[in-house]
Formats: structure tokens, sequence, C-alpha cells
């Protein structure tokens, strides 16, 4: 991948998502949690903002659900511009947090690949063993076992040769 520096940002992002930046208008189901909500993200690329972008959680919390994709007057796919700052993100030495990320999604597969379904408990702790933080929420614990929000152990489904015959077609792309 090439590198990005703060001149040519824009045309970055405008080469690996395939998309060019406009001006959005377009509501955001989860930008309530967003540091910059859509709009702003645009503004940002446009003003060649690659460090304060990539420093942000906008992207993380996209829930890729083409809302604003779907009301882009421009008709610009934004969800694919959000997909491309993650993998941006994730490549880069600048968002820590960013490299946490994919260890927690191949937790959650990995949970659902065996069991069929997410197995809390054990992702949990397999991902906080990875991250080198195995006591994290371990106090939420008692709590969560009380009212019967996790389990010790994990319940498989019917049809997990199903589930996994899924998983396997997703892996190709």
């Amino acid at each position: 991948m090439p590198e990005i520096n703060a001149h040519n940002f824009r045309e970055q992002i405008k080469e690996l998502s395939g998309e060019d930046v406009g001006k959005c208008t377009a509501g955001c189901p989860v930008a309530v949690d967003m540091d910059y909500v859509p709009n702003q993200v645009m503004q940002l690329i446009r003003m060649n903002e690659k460090d304060c972008l990539l420093k942000a959680n906008t992207f993380w919390f996209c829930a890729a659900c083409q809302t604003c994709s779907a009301r882009c007057p421009e008709d610009i796919d934004i969800a694919k511009i959000m997909n491309t700052l993650r993998r941006l993100a994730a490549d880069d030495t600048i968002n820590v947090q960013a490299k946490k990320i994919p260890k927690l999604n191949r937790e959650f597969l990995e949970s659902i690949r065996m069991f069929g379904r997410v197995y809390e408990l054990g992702m949990v702790m397999k991902y906080n063993l990875m991250t080198g933080q195995p006591l994290k929420d371990v106090s939420l614990a008692p709590a969560l076992f009380s009212k019967g929000k996790i389990g010790l152990l994990p319940h498989r489904v019917k049809g997990l040769d199903q589930v996994k015959k899924i998983i396997k077609e997703g892996k190709k792309f």
C-alpha cells in the first residue's frame, strides 16, 4: 500500500475506495457515538486531515448500514469510504487502539465457528489474554452471571455444519 501523507490523503481515499468525497448531509443512525459525523469525515478528507481522522473512532462505529450512501445526494458510497478508513487505520501506526479490533473480530468469528453463536465468556477471556489485559472487566462477571447474561459453558446451535460452511464461504470475500 503506498504511503499516505497529508497532501495526498484525499487522492489515496479515492484510489482505494473508488469514491471521491463530496458534501454530505446524510443521516447516520450511529452518529451520536462518533467523534465526527459522516459530513465532517468528508470535510476532513477534503482538508487532507489524515492524522486527525485516523485517530478518530468514527469509522470503527460505522455499522456499514448504507443509510448514508443511500441518502447521499451526490451518489457517493460513504460506507465504502468508511471501510477504506478502517483499513488505513489498521495499517497505520497512529491509532494504536485499532490494532486490537481485528483481534476482537477474529475471536468473535472463531466463537461463532466453534459453537454456531457467540460464547461471550470464552471470547472475552481469549481477547483479554491476547491484548495483555487478562483481568480486564473481571469485576463485571459476578453481576453478569447472577443475572443470567452470560453462561459458564458455551451452547452449540443445531446445524453447526451449516454455520461452518457459511463462514468458510465468507472467507473468500
